[in-house]
């Protein structure tokens, strides 16, 4: 795993965000009990836009 992954996957998990299941290629399916929707991290995730992308998914402020 490289980039902002496990960092973001701990961000999401202390906020109560809940891994679904496995998506298609590298991408996981999440969902938020904050924004109560569904979302996709990609297991690559190098780019802080796009991480900070799915904090803000997640009903989560920036981080990187």
């Amino acid at each position: 795993m490289a980039g902002f992954y496990r960092e973001l996957i701990s961000m999401l998990e202390r906020a109560g965000c809940k891994f679904v299941r496995e998506g298609s290629g590298d991408h996981e399916i999440w969902y938020s009990p904050r924004t109560r929707i569904h979302f996709t991290v990609d297991k690559g995730t190098k780019s802080r836009h796009t991480a900070n992308g799915i904090l803000k998914q997640a009903g989560l402020k920036k981080a990187f």
